[in-house]
């Protein structure tokens, strides 16, 4: 081994090795210690907000808000129903208000009840608001319940709406099915049944004729 090697050999063990060994240590250790920021899907916007930060029936709201919103958005924004969100779809003004509620509305809801608490925490959680009966709390937490209530009207909208389309089509197909009104129209399923009978009758007449010509053919 040379003296440069040597050298080189020296630097990796004492210098790097033991350096890249503290930069590890040390974003593993602020990864552990760092807060939990919240991680709401429908809802990215909020991801900068730590965890602790928010009472828990706030965040309980949030939670709900967020499962329903993703259901909605593809709901009422997945028009072509390819299971995702793109150019292809056609944008309505439903689809919007829940976009807007979601991107806009809720993380500034949140954000005024935010500053509110880092005035005080105690303040914003037991004062009433002036001229007002609520704290702070409180109006975050009414401003979450109206979109919650919102949110459950729509989801209850889109399945009647949903079911009354299942109801329309089977009534469709019966009427189709059950009643043709021209030659053109579909066929019944008794009118398939019996052609397919038809069908096995004439097949079975001719296997039999072909079986009594082999058999005179047979004796000749």
């Amino acid at each position: 081994m040379t003296q440069l090697t040597a050298m080189f050999v020296m630097f990796v063990l004492y210098g790097v090795l033991p350096a890249a060994g503290l930069y590890l240590g040390y974003r593993g250790i602020k990864k552990v210690t760092a807060p939990k920021m919240l991680e709401y899907k429908a809802m990215p916007q909020l991801g900068y907000i730590p965890e602790k930060s928010l009472p828990q029936d706030v965040k309980n709201a949030l939670d709900q808000i967020n499962k329903k919103g993703e259901k909605l958005r593809l709901i009422y924004g997945d028009t072509n129903n390819d299971g995702k969100i793109d150019d292809k779809d056609t944008v309505n003004e439903t689809y919007i208000m829940i976009q807007n509620l979601m991107d806009s509305h809720i993380p500034s809801a949140v954000a005024d009840y935010r500053r509110l608490h880092d005035l005080d925490g105690s303040l914003a959680d037991t004062t009433k608001i002036k001229h007002s009966n609520v704290t702070g709390k409180e109006a975050l937490l009414d401003v979450l319940s109206t979109i919650n209530t919102q949110f459950d009207d729509l989801l209850n909208a889109s399945y009647h709406q949903d079911g009354q389309k299942l109801l329309v089509t089977n009534r469709y197909l019966q009427n189709r099915f059950d009643n043709p009104k021209s030659n053109t129209d579909a066929p019944s399923l008794t009118d398939i049944g019996g052609t397919v009978k038809a069908r096995d009758n004439i097949d079975n007449a001719d296997d039999t004729n072909d079986k009594s010509a082999n058999e005179r053919n047979i004796k000749l």
